[in-house]
């Protein structure tokens, strides 16, 4: 099974915290969805044999598209690529988008779950981040998304914003819950160099991410999630039951995936690639039958440490048994006294085969996986 991810290098405005590719001018909007379309077919041999289970439409802000677009799109996919049944299709959203005409063009064209990114319904923050949209129309386009026949709903939230106490952020949660989600996305606020607020917190008109004030709202989060049935099956992903997403798992199982688009990455078991991350270039690349990407072999080493650190993430946790018959890799007996250690510590504990996190390990994560990985010595 394999998955299918397209990049829409688009959005109406910089969010303050993002560094993800993209342009604010929509000129080449059209001459784009054509050239996704001609790497589509180019690349339609990387899965091999493997059914495609999962499409993903991410961004930048895939809802920019029109109907015509997406049409275009999904015929090559169903014309060039073996698709499984029940695919689930994901389209990545800004509230301020999702008209109730635009939602019943999404949902006509094959589009079965929606990624909205609302990250706060307090108008306050959301100006701060330097979003598009209002805390109301946040609101709304979940209620139109409903009425258009979405029965899958993601929304992503974003933590430790910094303010004096945690209400705003326990509120967020409340209205998120109250409009029923079926799936949650919750981040911890980043500061990335290039972006807006790197560049604020390097001349110091803002602060550093308040750590203890982000594991309080990370306790808040899960404390939250637990009382209303949400399954924490990945650190920053909360679903209901049955409703976890069959794209992102796949990332965090190992599986296989392909990238469509500028700044795309692809994997197929063996190497990674990654698509350029310019327009221009992707462009004029793809227009002379020639995808411009660049290739990432991955050694043993690469590949087992990218799977501690993505299985343990989740609530499957890391599979001993998968390291040893895929890797020849023994992480008991590699890693015995420090495992013995983190167990007593209750970071971690074994399960069936399986190395999974507690919660008070999930607080530590990359640490922890960090500390596991394998080195080949020279």
């Amino acid at each position: 099974m394999a998955g299918l991810y397209l990049h829409i290098p688009f959005c109406k405005k910089a969010c303050h915290y993002c560094d993800f590719h993209f342009t604010q001018s929509l000129k080449q909007i059209d001459e784009m969805v054509d050239a996704i379309c001609k790497e589509l077919t180019m690349q339609s041999e990387f899965l091999g044999r493997d059914s495609v289970y999962t499409i993903y439409f991410g961004g930048g802000t895939p809802s920019l598209l029109e109907g015509h677009h997406l049409k275009k799109i999904m015929k090559v996919i169903q014309y060039e690529y073996d698709l499984a049944t029940n695919v689930e299709v994901t389209l990545e959203a800004n509230p301020d988008d999702l008209t109730p005409e635009k939602l019943q063009t999404f949902y006509r064209h094959g589009i079965n779950r929606l990624s909205i990114g609302i990250q706060s319904f307090n108008d306050e923050n959301l100006k701060w981040m330097n979003r598009q949209h209002s805390g109301q129309e946040a609101i709304d386009a979940m209620h139109n998304a409903r009425q258009a026949g979405f029965e899958n709903i993601s929304i992503d939230l974003i933590y430790a914003i910094p303010y004096e106490d945690h209400s705003v952020w326990k509120s967020d949660l409340k209205q998120a819950i109250r409009l029923g989600a079926e799936h949650i996305s919750s981040y911890c606020l980043t500061i990335e160099p290039k972006t807006a607020f790197g560049k604020w917190v390097e001349k110091g008109h803002m602060p550093e991410i308040d750590e203890d004030f982000a594991a309080e709202q990370f306790e808040i989060l899960l404390d939250t999630m637990n009382k209303y049935g949400y399954d924490q099956y990945e650190i920053s992903n909360f679903a209901q039951p049955g409703y976890e997403s069959k794209h992102n798992s796949s990332y965090w199982k190992d599986e296989k995936y392909l990238g469509i688009g500028p700044s795309a990455h692809s994997y197929n078991g063996r190497f990674r690639k990654a698509n350029v991350a310019n327009n221009a270039k992707y462009l004029k690349g793809v227009s002379e039958n020639q995808i411009p990407f660049e290739v990432i072999t991955l050694s043993k080493e690469d590949q087992v440490n990218e799977y501690i650190l993505t299985s343990l993430r989740t609530k499957w946790g890391c599979s001993l048994d998968l390291l040893k018959q895929k890797y020849g890799v023994d992480l008991l007996m590699q890693h015995r006294d420090y495992l013995n250690k983190i167990s007593l510590q209750d970071l971690i504990y074994e399960e069936d085969e399986h190395l999974i996190l507690t919660n008070a390990g999930k607080l530590l994560a990359d640490k922890l996986a960090s500390d596991l990985f394998i080195y080949t010595e020279d």
